[in-house]
């Protein structure tokens, strides 16, 4: 959100840290994720897309056909329950059942989910305590953060490892 995530953060001995942000709107920038992994060399990917506002059924549908364009076969698919997860894991069972083999995780157990653990090392840790001028700014951040964890093989796994999964 344009309003900073505040957290615990250093400043001068008597001197309160003063967070300015520009504007009171409650505006953000959503973002659906999936983490992929090679059958054959055990790589992670990470791929996501940000979002002007909140994730709908029509956004995963988008999402999930580019995945499946790119990767080019049958892709087992693990998610938490979330309505529009389960409304376009219906769509594309009618449309296109070859696609996806749909796994869900339980019912509130976000700690089971390792993309899960990417938004909160994000918004929680580097994005913490951070100030954008409006929503585009705020978009191309948060698009630059994630992008640059896509390299980092050591961190995707440690969000495995955070939820007990085994690669």
């Amino acid at each position: 959100m344009l309003q900073p995530v505040r957290r615990r953060t250093w400043a001068p001995s008597g001197k309160t840290p003063i967070q300015s942000v520009a504007t009171r709107h409650h505006r953000r920038v959503s973002v659906i994720g999936a983490l992929s992994l090679s059958p054959g060399q055990q790589r992670l990917g990470f791929y996501f897309q940000a979002l002007p506002e909140s994730a709908k059924t029509e956004d995963f549908i988008w999402f999930l056909t580019a995945m499946h364009h790119h990767f080019r076969r049958k892709i087992i698919l693990v998610w938490d329950r979330l309505n529009a997860h389960r409304s376009a894991a219906a769509w594309f069972e009618e449309h296109h059942p070859d696609w996806f083999q749909f796994e869900l995780l339980p019912a509130y157990a976000p700690e089971l989910n390792p993309v899960e653990q990417c938004w909160t090392h994000t918004k929680y840790g580097e994005l913490a305590n951070y100030c954008p001028e409006d929503v585009d700014e705020l978009e191309q951040t948060v698009a630059g953060n994630l992008a640059g964890k896509r390299t980092n093989q050591q961190l995707m796994r440690s969000w495995f490892a955070h939820a007990k999964l085994e690669l």
